[in-house]
């Protein structure tokens, strides 16, 4: 059976090709846009092959018409049979060269893939089938339909013998109709416009020999292909296609109030049956079917649909009860995943199972908060009323992770709906929570406590729907809004890590934001910046905002810039999920696709729950006074619980009698516990700990021992971890000239038994990862350190990336060495790192600040977590913070880390002088809040490094380092200050000639840190090495009275001086001062020598700066300078 070879449609889909390919390449254009490269250079490459063998027709070659070439019987002659298998020659440079039989090859079986089966047999009918998209390696063509039942005889040149010419003469005609015969640029363009094979051939006007044969020719000539306007609609409905996956989120039922406060007005949303015009459509295309493109899942299994139905999907997949915001990420499969998860038709179907166990959460969740209001109707608790799918919405998540093999979540949250999370979430004992609001229960445990509303919790039980055993923690935090967002990702970073987790299948974090806090909070941004780094990547946060569109009595209009308060997760291409939160069903799903998302990319997502705040800020607060029209509405709302109930009844998914004995179930359970909480008579804090330490504490959480160990350790290792740190221990690794000379330098301070700073700092590291502690140091520059000294990762000058860390070849079997330059971000990575801590006692976690007046920046997790965190939560932490400080005449910025600040946070009591009993250091240090030390040797340096894990407990330790004196010559310890039976020298006293002849001395200066090292020099200089005794306090808090005291008390005829380099308003003054002279009994005047008070740090004058140093020295060597004075 002869074949048709050639359609009205065939050269349609080959002339519109090229066509095709550019206006998609041009409507991908946008940064957006995903789109592959490598599919643009195949385009261009076939689109070279087909022009060279499109050369139009050679003046030697001879032009054949259509009519000759049929004959009088539809035959070929033989004189063009022998043409037929000719290779046309080539115009140009290269007119002599022939096609390849290769190329000629791709071309006929790209001809022969593309081609229709039969001419289509009825004109009027085939005139409205569409012309069909389809993907042909990786190049976008259309393709017409199939007709079966076509006439063989239709045109009888169309044979398989005339193939090959008719090809050609098509390539030819496409070039340029002026290539051909009349007549075939008459076929050619009677066949674009759509006229069948039979009727598309028109005798010439030589053959027909009459003057109405050359008007039918003129007529049919002139008519005008339509392949560009086919493309051009199918163009247009993918255009429509994009905007609803763009913008469909725009117009989205999100709102349960229907009173949006999202502004779109500078970006209106061009969907919808009403826009269709925008993209060059009109009504009458709507029930016209189009090829659906590879970049929508809308049609199911079916691959082309009517655009009214093409349309009626996309609003049902984007402008329903969910709105979804992802083609800002450039990666193809991700947004293919996307897509596919909502476009799909059918795909958000729940089983009557599911919507049960729904209904049991949405009743858990609403009557939980009625019953408080019953209860404690004037008590502040933040209710988490209007927005009670947030328990079913976290439910699903932890379901599915846990199903996927998640073993531990922790969360972070703010305090609205925190009671009802740790009810219906951490399943927290309900007596445990209703006994918070009684107000005359005692506390039981030490420290300030904290309201019910900002407790943690730590709970592991089996999770019903995976039927495995999942952790859960909710993270203690204050009511600074997202502070405790960096704290949660550093926790989860550490437990990944002890589990050895490297890609964050068994421990996730889930962190819950309210809209305006999202939004306006700086620390949000920081910390999704550390969701990709290679140390601080948690592997994928499922973000979930409690979004009641307003924050406290603020307008979002007025609380942010951007349409949704979501915009800022962008940054990282999370995917955003807009929901409303009063259809449960739509967040039940959202969040299946929030935990899918995270176990398959292990990337950030972002849950929008769109809902309302049904009181006020709290309840005793009164919201009508600033947005009365907002609450009016609310007050009409029916509760989505009622809803949703309404729904499944109706559905008959259960009975009302069912519903009705559920919620009566729940209420008696709640009052039981009511009952039971009245049994309560003291407050435990520590029953709410989220990061306990079991091995590390007793069972009632007490240290097992009030000692600490020496932290000397032998010369042997000594030795050899100098010896490692003045080492490259890689082959062939080839570091800077510069640093080989630091090497040497160390290599010669280890023969001499001497370390300085950096060394002292790499033998106290060194000798704890030998057993078996993990060392984590983190911060802006902390590799190489700001100052260039301490150079823990050597870098290949050779081979890019290639690095080594010597460190951790010091032992085998040893701990593994962490250290990681940080984001240039404080309050982010101070709290990923007070997180970090947390996980572990047995860890030594440090964060230096690449500037100690850097600190400020990150102060909200210094005053509400490192300071007061075990006071208010009992939640010990040992987190190390390295402060750069001192005055060096650098200016005001980079010279103090202000001091004064933590030690006005110290608890210790300025105006007791305390028991001393023995172990009294260790005992005062367990009293305290925190430890601050401002070292001034090495050793002491090395020895407060190893007493914070020598300790049977865990206390937060600012050191305040140095600067100057890390090359300073004589800031080096020997080895004897490190050995066995060495300890931290919380006051290093008067060793010199004046400690020779104390009742010859007449001042004591008091001091700590660098400022020793001027008045030593200044006391020899003035030979007053006898008269004057310099004693360094090393140990600012706790206070060491006990060493302070024997001090004074040995030189009886003294009088007491205490010196400082900052300010006197700064520094230290204001703090040593009252518990110097409490030490004293006020016996002696403590007298100030140093700057005078000022409002900066420091000055930014060197001239300044060394005047000011000269004079105060001066007065502290001025044995008159007090007299007379009171």
């Amino acid at each position: 059976m002869t074949r048709s070879l050639i359609t009205r449609a065939s050269p349609s889909l080959l002339a519109g090709r090229e066509h095709t390919h550019r206006s998609q390449l041009s409507s991908r254009a946008a940064p957006h846009e995903t789109h592959s490269a490598e599919r643009a250079s195949s385009f261009l490459e076939a689109r070279r092959l087909r022009r060279a063998a499109r050369a139009p027709t050679s003046p030697r070659n001879r032009v054949v018409c259509a009519a000759e070439k049929a004959g009088p019987t539809g035959s070929a002659g033989s004189e063009e049979k022998e043409h037929l298998h000719q290779p046309r020659s080539l115009e140009g440079p290269c007119a002599e060269q022939r096609c390849s039989s290769a190329d000629m090859h791709r071309l006929r079986t790209t001809y022969a893939r593309l081609r229709p089966l039969t001419a289509a047999p009825h004109p009027a009918k085939t005139l409205s089938q569409p012309r069909l998209f389809s993907v042909e390696s990786g190049l976008r063509t259309l393709q017409p339909a199939r007709h079966l039942n076509s006439s063989v005889t239709a045109e009888p040149f169309l044979n398989g013998t005339s193939s090959n010419y008719l090809e050609e003469m098509y390539y030819a005609w496409l070039e340029d109709p002026k290539n051909v015969h009349k007549s075939w640029d008459a076929f050619f363009r009677n066949t674009n416009a759509g006229v069948p094979p039979g009727a598309a051939y028109q005798s010439p006007l030589a053959l027909q020999g009459s003057s109405l044969a050359l008007t039918s020719v003129q007529k049919l000539a002139g008519a005008k292909p339509d392949v560009e306007k086919l493309v051009a609609d199918h163009l247009a409905v993918q255009s429509l296609i994009r905007a609803y996956q763009v913008r469909g989120h725009h117009i989205a039922k999100l709102d349960p109030l229907e009173i949006s406060c999202v502004d779109f007005d500078d970006a209106p949303c061009t969907v919808g049956f009403q826009n269709v015009g925008f993209y060059g459509l009109t009504e009458s295309h709507l029930d016209k079917v189009f090829r659906l493109p590879t970049t929508t899942f809308i049609g199911g299994g079916e691959s082309s649909l009517p655009l009214r139905e093409i349309i009626r999907r996309l609003e049902a997949a984007y402008c329903q009860h969910i709105g979804v915001e992802f083609m800002f990420i450039n990666d193809v499969q991700q947004c293919k995943w996307i897509r596919q998860k909502f476009e799909t038709p059918g795909i958000m179907q729940f089983s009557p199972e599911e919507k049960r166990t729904l209904l049991g959460r949405m009743i858990r969740s609403t009557r939980f908060e009625e019953f408080l209001q019953r209860k404690w109707s004037s008590e502040k608790r933040f209710g988490l009323e209007g927005c009670e799918s947030l328990i079913p919405a976290l439910k699903t998540i932890i379901d599915l992770s846990s199903k996927s093999g998640v073993e531990s979540v922790i969360m972070g949250m703010p305090h609205r709906g925190r009671l009802n999370v740790l009810a219906n979430v951490i399943r927290k004992e309900l007596e445990q929570i209703f006994c918070q609001f009684d107000s005359k229960l005692e506390a039981a445990d030490e420290g300030s406590g904290d309201v019910k509303y900002h407790l943690g919790m730590y709970h592991r039980r089996i999770n019903r729907v995976s039927d495995k055993y999942v952790t859960m923690s909710l993270m203690a935090n204050p009511s600074h809004l997202e502070a405790v967002d960096p704290v949660v990702q550093g926790k989860t970073k550490a437990e990944q890590f002890y589990c050895g987790d490297t890609q964050g299948d068994k421990v996730m974090s889930i962190l819950l934001h309210g809209d305006a806090a999202f939004a306006g909070q700086g620390i949000v941004y920081e910390t999704f910046h550390l969701s990709n780094l290679p140390s601080y990547t948690t592997h994928g946060t499922i973000h979930v905002v409690v979004n009641n569109q307003i924050g406290f009595t603020t307008d979002p209009r007025m609380a942010r810039s951007s349409p949704y308060p979501t915009d800022v997760a962008r940054v990282v291409n999370a995917p955003i999920f807009h929901v409303n939160a009063d259809n449960p069903e739509a967040v039940m799903y959202v969040c299946k696709v929030a935990a899918e998302w995270r176990n398959t990319f292990h990337k950030d997502v972002v849950v929008d729950l769109v809902c309302y705040r049904r009181n006020g800020h709290n309840e005793m607060d009164e919201p009508m006074f600033t947005q009365p029209l907002m609450y009016k509405q609310i007050k009409k709302q029916k509760s989505v619980l009622s809803k949703y109930a309404e729904k499944v009844v109706a559905e008959g998914v259960v009975t009302t009698q069912e519903y009705e004995k559920e919620v009566a179930r729940y209420d008696k359970i709640c009052e039981e516990a009511y009952v039971r909480s009245k049994d309560e008579k003291i407050l435990h804090i520590k029953h709410w700990l989220d990061s306990p330490w079991p091995e590390f504490f007793t069972l009632d959480g007490q240290p097992k021992n009030m000692s600490c160990p020496s932290t000397g350790i032998s010369e042997e290792q000594l030795v050899h971890i100098g010896n490692v740190a003045a080492s490259v221990p890689v082959e062939d690794f080839t570091i800077h000239g510069g640093l080989s000379r630091i090497l040497k330098g160390r290599a010669n301070m280890v023969s001499q038994r001497l370390c300085d700073w950096a060394l002292g700092e790499y033998m106290a590291f060194g000798s704890l990862l030998s057993d078996g502690i993990h060392i984590r140091l983190s911060g802006q520059d902390v590799e190489r350190g700001t100052f260039s000294h301490r150079h823990h990762v050597l870098h290949d000058q050779n081979v890019d990336k290639r690095i080594c860390i010597p460190i951790n070849h010091v032992s085998p079997g040893q701990a593994p060495y962490t250290v990681c330059n940080s984001s240039l971000s404080e309050y982010g990575v101070l709290g990923f790192e007070l997180g970090f801590a947390m996980a572990s006692p047995n860890a030594l976690v440090l964060w230096e600040a690449q500037f100690g007046d850097f600190n400020n920046t990150a102060q909200c997790i210094i005053d509400q977590f490192i300071s007061s965190g075990q006071a208010k939560w009992v939640r010990q932490n040992g987190i190390v913070l390295l402060l750069p400080h001192g005055m060096e005449g650098m200016g005001p910025e980079h010279s103090s880390a202000r001091p004064e600040r933590f030690l006005q946070m110290c608890n210790d009591d300025p105006d007791v002088f305390p028991k001393i009993p023995e172990e009294f250091a260790v005992r005062q240090l367990y009293d305290c809040n925190w430890i601050v030390v401002n070292c001034s040797t090495p050793a002491n340096y090395f020895h407060v490094l190893r007493r914070q894990i020598l300790l049977p407990f865990r206390k937060p330790l600012i050191i305040f380092t140095p600067k100057s004196l890390l090359r300073h010559p004589e800031a080096k310890s020997s080895f004897d200050s490190m050995l066995p039976g060495t300890d931290f020298q919380r006051v290093i006293p008067e060793s010199g000639p004046a400690a020779q002849s104390p009742d010859k001395v007449k001042r004591v200066i008091f001091c700590t840190g660098k400022i020793y090292y001027e008045l030593t020099r200044e006391r020899k200089n003035r030979g007053m090495e006898e008269a004057i005794a310099v004693a360094r306090i090393e140990q600012l808090s706790p206070f060491p009275f006990d060493l302070v005291k024997a001090e004074t008390d040995r030189f009886p005829n003294a009088d007491l001086v205490w010196c400082q380099e900052e300010h006197k308003n700064q520094g230290y003054y204001d703090y040593v001062k009252p518990r110097i002279r409490t030490t004293i009994s006020r016996s002696r005047p403590i007298w100030y020598v140093g700057r005078d008070p000022a409002a900066a740090p420091a000055t930014g004058n060197k001239h300044t700066h060394q005047t000011e140093l000269q004079r105060f020295l001066d007065t502290a060597f001025d044995l008159e300078a007090f007299a007379g004075k009171f």
